[in-house]
């Protein structure tokens, strides 16, 4: 079904390399890498497949990153839409939609987070939530975790835990970075559960001596998602909570990726038995539509200077398309099971994946919770040594051959499908996976 007839992407005469090469002559350098390596022109998408120009399929095993929740096309979208594009478009004034959209969440969000405010973008949520812990703690610094990633402007740039946030000149002040509970890579070279999660009391000494003692919150993911979807042991995030309520200040769970059902349940934090004082959300809410926000208690959303009017606003943020595209999504997540889908076919899927983990000796790590899976492709097993990109390059060029489009380019390789994913197209696409592994062990030198 998914290897249709069609010039592949190498073709010179195809024309989505035609339209690549056409738009790289007027788009700056910098978009993301896996659009670089597949010089992909998609064309249409119905469900979990997507189309190219040139009459290809593929078996969408990235769903845009981890935001198209409910399928390509999906009608009931569609429809709300195009019905809100024929009345209004723009505006912070309150609609029907917003309404039913922070009426339904605050029905759903764990504890007493009744409150919502919403923005365009994932760095835009993340940065006032960091301005929103200041303004009710009296406080300014922060601590994050190595492998996070909390946007790329400049308030949250120093809270990236990677290389990607050097070279950019001075970092914001007042931020702190410790290891997260990847029991995978410990960043202490222990074992779980015998390390009685040092991780946890290094955290403490980096508080006591790495700030100036003014900590307002502890920013995490409750799933890492750039860094591979790490899932942490269940003790950590309980445990970054009593930290974060011990020096006073807000534990902050960034739910981007995690949030809207992608682990299994509605938010991270349910696996954890967490109820953070500050939840952003983003990505899957809006099924690809650029919107985000935050959520918190009446309590804290009071605090001063962010509750002053304007001052957290946002211009795109909550405007009549983004709520509905917003209200939209929840209700067919909610009405469509798709939260329980995500557990139950996220389940089969993790197992397929840890028999290919059985099968091939370059996978490390599985691991995952509903669909939200993460790979660890090493050269070897015992160092853990991580495989190198180019040869994770043919992978990812070998899968699209093969009709799976997947974010298998670099050894972090992440399963984000969907959420409507069905059985026999998660079986599908590791079948796929099955035969590229099969090449790569092979045809290629990868030691």
């Amino acid at each position: 079904m998914l290897n249709a007839s069609g010039p592949s992407n190498a073709d010179s005469h195809s024309r989505s390399l035609d339209l690549f090469l056409a738009e790289q002559e007027v788009i700056s350098p910098g978009i993301q890498n896996l659009a670089l390596l597949s010089q992909l022109v998609l064309h249409r998408g119905e469900g979990r497949v997507l189309t190219d120009v040139d009459g290809r399929r593929y078996l969408d095993f990235m769903a845009g990153i981890g935001v198209c929740s409910l399928g390509h096309s999906h009608p009931r979208y569609i429809a709300e839409l195009t019905n809100q594009l024929n009345k209004v478009t723009v505006g912070s004034f309150t609609c029907e939609n917003r309404v039913k959209f922070l009426t339904r969440l605050t029905s759903q969000v764990p504890g007493d987070l009744g409150l919502t405010q919403l923005y365009s973008g994932g760095s835009e949520a993340v940065e006032a939530a960091v301005r929103l812990a200041k303004s009710y703690t009296k406080k300014f610094e922060v601590l994050a975790f190595w492998g996070g990633f909390h946007g790329k402007t400049g308030g949250v740039l120093g809270l990236m835990g990677s290389t990607f946030k050097q070279h950019w000149g001075p970092l914001h002040p007042g931020l702190a970075l410790t290891p997260y509970a990847d029991c995978y890579r410990c960043a202490f070279g222990l074992e779980y559960p015998a390390c009685g999660i040092h991780c946890l009391d290094f955290a403490r000494q980096v508080i006591k001596l790495n700030t100036t003692g003014e900590l307002a919150a502890i920013l995490v993911e409750p799933i890492q998602g750039t860094a591979g979807n790490i899932v942490p042991p269940p003790e950590f995030l309980p445990g970054l909570a009593q930290l974060a309520k011990d020096h006073g200040a807000l534990l902050i769970a960034d739910e981007m990726l995690t949030g809207f059902g992608r682990t299994g349940r509605l938010f991270g934090v349910e696996h954890f038995g967490v109820t953070p004082d500050i939840m952003t959300i983003g990505k899957g809410m809006g099924n690809g539509f650029p919107v985000s926000g935050l959520i918190s208690s009446r309590t804290v959303m009071s605090a001063k200077p962010y509750a002053n009017p304007s001052a957290a606003s946002s211009s795109y943020g909550g405007n009549p398309l983004a709520a509905t595209a917003a209200w939209i999504t929840l209700e067919t997540i909610l009405e469509e099971n798709l939260v329980e889908n995500s557990d139950r076919v996220g389940a089969f899927l993790l197992g397929k994946c840890q028999e290919l983990q059985e099968k091939y000796p370059f996978i490390g790590s599985v691991q995952g919770r509903g669909l939200m899976i993460g790979m660890e492709l090493v050269k070897d097993r015992r160092s853990k040594e991580p495989l190198d990109n180019k040869v994770c390059e043919i992978i990812y060029r070998e899968s699209l051959q093969r009709g799976l489009l997947a974010m298998n380019y670099s050894p972090h390789f992440r399963i984000n499908p969907p959420l409507s994913l069905t059985r026999a197209e998660a079986e599908a696409g590791v079948a796929i996976l099955d035969e590229v592994f099969g090449y790569i062990e092979r045809e290629v030198s990868y030691h």
